[in-house]
């Protein structure tokens, strides 16, 4: 999908602004200019940076009730993928955006893009002790069987997770263990037939 048709999809579908569109812009601008020294996505994927990232970063956007005073999580966030397009999409104050990233390159990188949005950036996650959050989101982060080691160790709050995954989506659900405070489901992705997003809901401590 070109960048026109992306831009159309982000404001038909998603409910972004021409304000937001262009501040997504500014962000693939700074993105494109530090990965030519660091390596923040993958170079092959530069030239549809617009559908591989943007858009498939975007589409989780209809799991979030931004209207609630929440915080979202965004583990393992590199390149500010998801979160900083949902701090984008964002309006109200009282809902905050915090992007987790334990390379010092990568914080670097996101500092800058604050200019464009706002958010928070901590350091790993594996840092905290206790994490106070009301959504995680991650893509391209760890196994979902980690993912959910985290969400079960430091974060004591019921919450939903929101799991951008690749085609073995279905088969990594099979393999985890019965857990009674986790439910699941899935969703097809927008941008790749073969991926999944897992919605995956913690009820209790």
């Amino acid at each position: 999908m070109d960048t026109f048709l992306v831009k159309k999809s982000l404001k038909k579908n998603f409910g972004f602004s021409n304000k937001k569109i262009d501040k997504i812009s500014k962000y693939v601008d700074l993105l494109l200019i530090f990965n030519k020294k660091y390596n923040l996505i993958s170079k092959s994927t530069e030239n549809e940076v617009w559908s591989r990232h943007i858009l498939d970063s975007a589409q989780i956007i209809k799991y979030i009730d931004f209207k609630k005073d929440h915080i979202l999580s965004d583990f393992g966030s590199g390149a500010g993928l998801p979160g900083v397009i949902l701090s984008i999409a964002n309006t109200n104050p009282n809902f905050h955006v915090k992007l987790y990233e334990k390379s010092p390159v990568k914080r670097s990188f996101l500092n800058d893009i604050q200019k464009i949005s706002k958010f928070d950036i901590e350091k790993n996650v594996y840092d905290y002790n206790l994490i106070k959050t009301d959504y995680i989101v991650c893509r391209a982060f760890k196994k979902l069987d980690s993912i959910l080691d985290i969400s079960r160790e430091k974060v004591k709050n019921p919450h939903k997770l929101i799991i951008l995954k690749g085609k073995n989506a279905l088969n990594d659900l099979k393999k985890l263990p019965k857990d009674q405070k986790y439910s699941y489901k899935t969703e097809d992705s927008v941008t790749d037939k073969d991926s999944k997003i897992i919605i995956a809901t913690k009820n209790g401590k």
